[in-house]
């Protein structure tokens, strides 16, 4: 019997559905960020001690940063996902770019957005 070397359109499909759902997600979460850094309504400083204002600008920027990097990591995780999409639509979704061979729907469906097979990551390392 000869191994499968790509998913039947069935399962590129439940597969698609996942990613949308995912999609989804991925969008909100990165519109909440967005608005967290540039939301300019928040509770101001302006009536507390000086001490206290640098502390809090101080903290505030940090903040800021951390958002900003959450907003860099959740664009990068949708623009994979839209990779994934387009696998799809080429039919070459799930299949290694190391080794070629079909990525278990397991891993899949936990990291719809994976290119390496779980023994190809493991050799990168």
């Amino acid at each position: 019997m000869s191994e499968k070397n790509k998913y039947s359109d069935a399962e590129l499909e439940e597969f698609k559905e996942i990613i949308h759902s995912k999609l989804i997600q991925a969008n909100a979460d990165y519109d909440l960020l967005r608005k967290a850094i540039t939301q300019s309504d928040e509770n101001d400083i302006a009536d507390t001690s000086p001490t206290f204002k640098v502390l809090e600008e101080g903290a505030a920027v940090l903040s800021k940063e951390e958002v900003g990097r959450l907003a860099q990591r959740q664009v990068k995780f949708i623009q994979s996902l839209q990779a994934a999409l387009v696998r799809i639509e080429n039919k070459t979704y799930g299949i290694c770019r190391e080794t070629g061979k079909l990525i278990p729907k397991e891993r899949l469906r936990a990291v719809p957005h994976a290119t390496l097979s779980i023994e190809a990551k493991q050799k990168q390392k």
